[in-house]
């Protein structure tokens, strides 16, 4: 036991020995290679690796200790790492990449600046501390983006002190992409359509959707129509709004419809017809052209209004008061002393912001009104409630259509401008595409009749014309012939007059005559627009429903035999149609006894 002690007492002495043979030795053949002696241990950075340098230049013949002189080295090596850390992070870079030095000089001694040669023209660069792998990773996970890189900040002296030079995801705003959600869409018939649309969709988006799956023929006049039963009110969006918006106005009973609506921007066709000039004023003379009257409107620096006597009902009453009512862009006023506008008789009824004008559609059931004619103004935040609803009542439907179309025109502007615009430029753009090309053969044909053994060329224009009519009509005879001779056709020819016109869409077979009227309103009230349906009082006969001048008029077609056929007439037999696919495209071509030509047709698509 004893000498176990002895040799584990003297195998460190023996260690430590060797180390100190081995570090002379090293020693002495450095100092032996190198000529010029090293620089001074003072020229180094970091006050505790000085002290062991001076220590070390004192007593340069006492041993060394390795152990204490590696740790000596490693703590002195930290705090120089330290602070060139730390210079690197707080001083700014120069040009050429150094870090720019600003030492404080000891008082009573001057800083020496070292000049730099004529030749030497670029510096050399300062050593840069590598960063760890790990540490490098997770800074560019935490600064990098998906789509933007870093961008630097133009404005530095708005950021704090400790805020970072760059733009960083987390200093840039936060962008939602447009989310899905389900809309459900009414037809006129009862039909509905669930669709999936995006939250930034516009109504004139959803419409031209609905038409594509649908198969309609999108003329731009289809509308989406924000309909409220328990209120009795409807209107069509305007095409810039948003679908999801005017959704989360509504309340669970209301629902929307697909329609069309002829009228949506008539106004700028024709705007004579829908201002009259006993209702419009204006505080800029305007010299009464069409022209001048729609730019006063759209002109946000002019003043138009619209004035004349409304029925308007107080609110939480049923009473209704005839007033004298003015709309400006401010707001809808009254006059609460006779026709007076002066600013102390004037008395706000409804604000355009943060409102809609709807059509009442049963005023007198529902609301006592005078006459069928209303109209309300409704702020967007009620719902069910009819206190705050805004009540008026026109004496005829011009009336009506008037103060309608100045509210839209007041509130929205130039933005119903370019919705009026847009679907033209489109159909502009597509114009030489849609209409085929005639090929230098076509120009070149002549018209031919080959009745007799050998064919001639027609030179006379009006026999030419007459030819080709004869020879549009040939199909018809055609048929007719073969249904005598006893073909396979399944219509007598006298039956097939009867029903062929129940396949058209112009035809909405036995509705009555106020509901003919009403499907006239709801698709605008313009010249042309027309309907048939089956007569109630004569079984036989039929009935022509059509618009003009914002009246309707209902024409009866009545049966007429002749040499044992059926023809349809409208005017007593002077002219007379096999069916009534042949008077309606005869009617769409020639005025005839109407007051106008059959332009558009009222339509109901099932969804």
């Amino acid at each position: 036991m004893e000498t176990q002690k002895k040799n584990n007492q003297q195998k460190p002495c023996l260690r430590v020995y060797l180390l100190r043979w081995k570090t002379r030795k090293g020693a002495k053949k450095q100092k032996d290679k190198v000529e010029q002696p090293p620089p001074s241990p003072r020229d180094l950075a970091g006050p505790g690796f000085r002290a062991q340098s001076d220590r070390l230049v004192n007593h340069p013949k006492d041993d060394v200790d390795l152990e204490v002189l590696v740790s000596d080295m490693n703590a002195s090596l930290e705090s120089l790492y330290s602070a060139c850390n730390m210079q690197s992070d707080t001083v700014p870079l120069l040009q050429n990449g150094q870090h720019a030095r600003s030492q404080p000089t000891a008082s009573g001694t001057r800083s020496l600046q070292p000049q730099a040669s004529p030749r030497q023209k670029v510096q050399r660069s300062q050593p840069v501390h590598i960063l760890a792998v790990r540490r490098l990773q997770e800074e560019d996970q935490q600064f990098r983006t998906s789509s933007l890189p870093a961008i630097p900040n133009p404005f530095p002296e708005l950021c704090g002190p400790g805020s970072p030079p760059v733009l960083t995801a987390s200093s840039l705003p936060p962008t939602q992409a447009p989310t899905k959600q389900d809309v459900k869409v009414f037809s006129e018939d009862g039909t509905s359509k669930v669709v999936e649309i995006l939250t930034d969709m516009t109504a004139r988006d959803l419409c031209q959707l609905l038409v594509y799956k649908s198969h309609c023929v999108d003329d731009n006049s289809w509308t989406l129509v924000e309909h409220h039963p328990h209120l009795g009110l409807e209107r069509c969006l305007e095409d810039h709004e948003l679908v999801v918006q005017v959704e989360g106005t509504m309340a669970s009973e209301s629902k929307f419809l697909f329609r069309k609506n002829y009228a949506k921007y008539e106004f700028f066709k024709n705007p004579m017809n829908f201002f009259p000039e006993q209702m419009v004023t204006w505080c800029q003379q305007s010299n009464g052209s069409q022209t001048q009257l729609l730019q006063n409107f759209l002109n946000s620096s002019s003043c138009p209004e619209i004035q004349g006597f409304l029925h308007v009902k107080e609110l939480g009453r049923k009473s209704w008061k005839k007033l004298y009512v003015c709309l400006r862009r401010s707001g809808l006023y009254c006059s609460t002393k006779g026709t007076s506008k002066e600013p102390r008789h004037l008395q706000l009824l409804a604000d355009l912001e943060d409102s809609n004008i709807f059509s009442l559609i049963a005023g007198k059931k529902q609301y006592s009104a005078p006459t069928d004619h209303g109209l309300c103004i409704k702020p967007n935040k009620v719902r069910n409630e009819t206190k705050e609803l805004r009540l008026l009542c026109a004496e005829d439907e011009q009336t009506r259509t008037c103060w309608m179309t100045a509210f839209r025109l007041l509130k929205y502007g130039m933005l119903l401008y370019q919705n009026y615009r847009i679907p033209q430029q489109r159909k502009a753009l597509l114009s030489p595409f849609s209409t085929p090309v005639r090929s230098v053969s076509e120009n070149s044909l002549v018209a031919m009749d080959f009745s007799g053994q050998t064919g001639r060329v027609i030179e006379n224009p009006a026999e030419a014309q007459s030819a080709a009519l004869e020879e549009g009509h040939a199909w018809r005879k055609r048929s007719m012939r073969m249904n005598i001779l006893g073909s396979q056709s399944p219509l007598h020819p006298s039956t097939l007059s009867t029903v062929i016109h129940r396949t058209q869409h112009w035809f909405h077979g036995r509705i009555t005559r106020e509901e003919s009227h009403r499907i006239i309103k709801q698709q605008g009230l313009v010249d042309g627009l027309f309907l048939l349906r089956d007569s109630q009082s004569n079984p036989k006969a039929f009935v022509l429903t059509l618009c003009h001048h914002q009246k309707i008029k209902n024409f009866q077609i009545l049966p007429f035999e002749d040499e044992g056929q059926t023809f349809f007439t409208l005017d007593d037999g002077n002219t007379k149609f096999s069916d009534l696919i042949q008077l309606v495209d005869f009617y769409q071509l020639n005025k005839g006894v109407l007051p106008c030509k059959l332009k558009h047709h009222c339509i109901r698509v099932a969804l």
